[in-house]
């Protein structure tokens, strides 16, 4: 549908007990608004089973990742998920030197406390599931309830039921309100 023509490139990482919707709702908007998405387990291995027991294969693993090919890394949420993405210290590295070097970083659900814990939500508006409200309070975010909060270089959403607006926020990123909008329609969303 739509004939999106740009060089930048996002990665969206996947850890055994991630929330598949949160993860693939953006890679599916992604694919729809033709920006390129790759997705990445961070086992050894490209198979990757969700906290809801779904098996499904990545385009990669983090070991083989050119991270300097890519604009973007999204974080899906998830339990254990978003603390086995938590624990891949190469992960972790990239994502504070995309933050620090003004790169993009997306994170939904659970994930944006590992945005937290690593000190970058600082003084800044976030969001994030319910259940990590005092994690985001205590590390000096500015706590926010709206279902997408972008806040420079960080995108934070709240959980699967947010995964169409933040996939959607990050179609707008890219190629503005009005493509994000025209595809929000497209797929018969219209909260937009």
């Amino acid at each position: 549908m739509f004939e999106a023509k740009i060089d930048l490139k996002t990665a969206i990482f996947f850890a055994d007990g991630c929330e598949e919707i949160e993860g693939l709702t953006v890679v599916d908007l992604l694919y729809r608004a033709g920006i390129p998405c790759t997705k990445v387990s961070i086992n050894d291995i490209p198979e990757v089973t969700s906290s809801h027991e779904v098996t499904f294969r990545t385009d990669t693993t983090i070991a083989e990742l050119d991270f300097d090919e890519y604009d973007m890394l999204i974080l899906p949420g998830g339990v254990p998920g978003t603390p086995n993405l938590r624990a891949c210290e190469k992960l972790m590295k990239q994502v504070v030197s995309f933050y620090e070097s003004g790169k993009q970083i997306a994170a939904i659900c659970a994930a944006p406390g590992i945005f937290a814990e690593l000190g970058l939500l600082k003084g800044i508006p976030a969001t994030c599931n319910p259940t990590r409200d005092q994690l985001l309070q205590e590390s000096g975010a500015l706590l926010s309830h709206d279902k997408v909060v972008i806040s420079g270089n960080i995108i934070t959403s709240r959980a699967m039921g947010t995964a169409i607006p933040f996939g959607l926020a990050i179609v707008a990123h890219y190629l503005g309100e009005d493509t994000a909008r025209a595809l929000g329609e497209n797929v018969l969303y219209y909260d937009v």
